[in-house]
């Protein structure tokens, strides 16, 4: 073996490749400004390094440990389902009660009967040790003047009073909340309604800043930022003294959260090789249906919110003690020209996966400029830079035509994932089961959409589950209301079509657009799913109006984008583009056959650029 160059004896191929370009292919990139033309003569050779490398030690362990996070991530999305969860609850009164009236049921306690009571329903009739007999309902209470007796109907006289911060909640599900500590109920019902949208707004904002950061500054910093960030906000979170601590906190949280999510699609996507990207990108998914899946059962065992949350935000804290490890990627520090560093992480990342050989700093350059590169020992200064924004996803009609319709399928994943989820809070059963079985929904889906995806491409798996989430909902709008079963059996199978776009879109973007803007497109994108889920409790609110109205906007909106979304370009078996030049050229190019059987003539079809 001569220095830099691994035989085909160690690689168990016919052609002697550069290990250099062995590497770079492995990550699936060209770097700015070199030239590789040299490689194209053993494409094949190369194709086949990455398909192999692609299941060494070193990316699987660091794959899993990033994912690991995405956890976390899930956790704190979803916590505040039982956070702010308002249980049945009435005004309270002066004294004590002795004896409870409702309908036909009767009790000495509230304990008793409270589960029992139905806001919209007529009150709840008490007496008090003093003998007062009260009307209580949820936001006001009626003493009745001279009753003649205890009984649940009286047409006699009453005064009406106001609640005034005096409330009775039912422990029997819900023992304490930040809607219980603090009274957010009645004329401060919408303080608790905020929750969400605030969380969902600082999710929006994360997603853009820490994806445009990440791309600046690298991949590996933000992760760790904003999993410290996570820990510590969570469990500050839980210590928050009142109602705005509470909410500056969750939305300090969704930011951190949102920004760990986005970055670590790019940073698993830029450390795997094609044959595996499907795979760890749609996966990261399932950690988060997996957070899910812990919030359901946490909420279950654990029914004190500030002990529930500091749990939830514990669970996941070993990753602390290992995310300072993590490298970056030898994509991002190739496009930075930071070469000496790429060098050494190469030759740590061959030596962990049993490869020996030396790698030179020369071998990643042009022959011309490698003895130019470390002349004096040092490394050269990286030439400026052209500062990129979110407007130069927009550089070119094609390229603005591919980032609308992009943002539309990140929109309607959201909106469609939180109008299904929250249409099945009518299947009834146990709040936590339900909760549980809508995040165990979503790993069949992405398996689905994993095998879909490497056989039929991105494009032509994406489409059709958009089409059939609409169809779903065009069916749910024609069945009776009698028929239960077939209602909920439409609603998973909109909710598993939309899980599969909404998964498939993160790996899909990373492909549409090249190193460059990669995170900041991922970023933006995100930004819009997080604009869907805003949007999303506003219009479960037009069921009000129609009580379909809500299915047939996401299935209308759905069935559209899924059309446009035949316009993209496919992405499967094609290397990650640097320039927006290469990323606009998608689609352009000749078609390769890219299916499980034709999957050897793509091999043969790929090469450097």
């Amino acid at each position: 073996m001569s220095s830099g160059y691994t035989t085909s004896s160690q690689l168990g191929t016919n052609f002697s490749t550069p290990v250099a370009i062995f590497i770079l292919k492995q990550t699936l990139i060209t770097p700015p400004g070199l030239i590789l033309a040299h490689c194209r003569s053993c494409a094949r050779c190369v194709w086949t390094l990455v398909r192999d490398f692609s299941y060494n030690i070193f990316q699987a362990c660091l794959y899993f440990a990033a994912v690991l996070q995405a956890v976390a991530c899930g956790i704190q999305y979803l916590a505040s389902v039982f956070l702010v969860e308002t249980p049945n609850f009435v005004c309270g009164v002066p004294g004590n009660i002795t004896d409870v009236l409702y309908g036909n049921l009767t009790g000495s306690s509230l304990e008793d009967i409270l589960p029992e009571f139905k806001s919209k329903s007529r009150p709840l009739v008490v007496r008090t040790d003093e003998g007062d007999q009260w009307e209580l309902g949820r936001c006001h209470s009626a003493l009745r003047l001279d009753p003649k007796g205890f009984t649940y109907d009286f047409d006699g006289n009453k005064t009406m009073r106001a609640c005034d911060k005096n409330f009775i909640y039912d422990h029997s599900e819900v023992y304490q909340s930040i809607v219980t500590d603090w009274d957010l109920v009645c004329e401060r019902e919408w303080l608790a309604k905020l929750c969400q949208p605030t969380f969902m707004l600082g999710v929006l904002i994360g997603a853009l800043v820490f994806g445009d950061i990440a791309d600046r500054v690298g991949r590996v910093r933000i992760m760790m930022f904003t999993s410290l960030c996570q820990f510590v906000l969570g469990v500050s979170v839980a210590f928050s003294g009142n109602y705005y601590i509470f909410i500056v906190l969750r939305f300090l949280l969704a930011m951190v959260s949102s920004g760990y999510l986005v970055v670590v699609f790019v940073y698993v996507t830029e450390f795997t090789g094609i044959k595996v990207r499907t795979w760890t990108s749609m996966h990261v998914h399932a950690a988060f249906a997996v957070g899910i899946m812990v919030v359901a059962l946490t909420g279950y065992l654990v029914r004190v919110w500030w002990i529930y949350q500091i749990i939830l935000s514990t669970c996941t804290s070993p990753f602390l003690l290992f995310c300072w490890k993590f490298p970056e990627t030898p994509f991002y520090l190739i496009a930075k020209g930071r070469y000496k560093e790429a060098e050494t992480l190469l030759e740590t990342i061959a030596r962990f996966n049993g490869l020996d050989y030396r790698l030179k700093v020369e071998d990643l350059l042009e022959p011309e400029n490698g003895k130019a590169l470390l002349d004096g020992g040092e490394e050269r200064p990286p030439q400026p830079e052209k500062k990129l924004s979110i407007l130069d996803l927009f550089g070119s009609w094609r390229m603005a035509g591919r980032t609308c319709t992009v943002w539309a399928i990140w929109f309607i994943g959201s909106l469609g994932y939180y109008v299904f989820s929250l249409g099945s809070v009518n299947l009834g059963g146990n709040q936590y089961i339900n909760l549980f079985l809508a995040g165990a929904v979503e790993i069949p889906s992405y398996l689905v959409g994993c095998f879909a995806m490497d056989r039929i491409g991105r494009k032509r798996t994406c489409a059709p589950a958009l089409l059939l989430a609409g169809v779903a909902c065009m069916l749910i709008i024609a069945v009776p209301a009698d028929i239960e079963i077939l209602a909920i059996a439409l609603c998973m199978t909109g909710k598993f079509a939309i899980a599969i776009a909404f998964g498939l879109i993160y790996l899909y973007s990373c492909e549409l657009y090249p190193t460059i803007v990669r995170s900041l497109a991922v970023g933006s994108g995100s930004m819009m799913c997080r604009v869907g889920s805003v949007v999303a409790p506003f219009c479960v609110y037009l069921a009000d109006v129609w009580v379909y109205l809500p299915q047939l906007i996401v299935g209308i909106l759905a069935f559209i984008i899924g059309v446009l979304t035949l316009l993209l370009p496919e992405t499967l078996g094609k290397p990650l583009t640097t320039t927006l030049e290469e990323a606009e050229a998608l689609g352009c190019e000749p078609s390769q056959k890219n299916s499980a059987l034709g999957h050897k003539d793509a091999e043969d079809g790929v090469e450097m650029k």
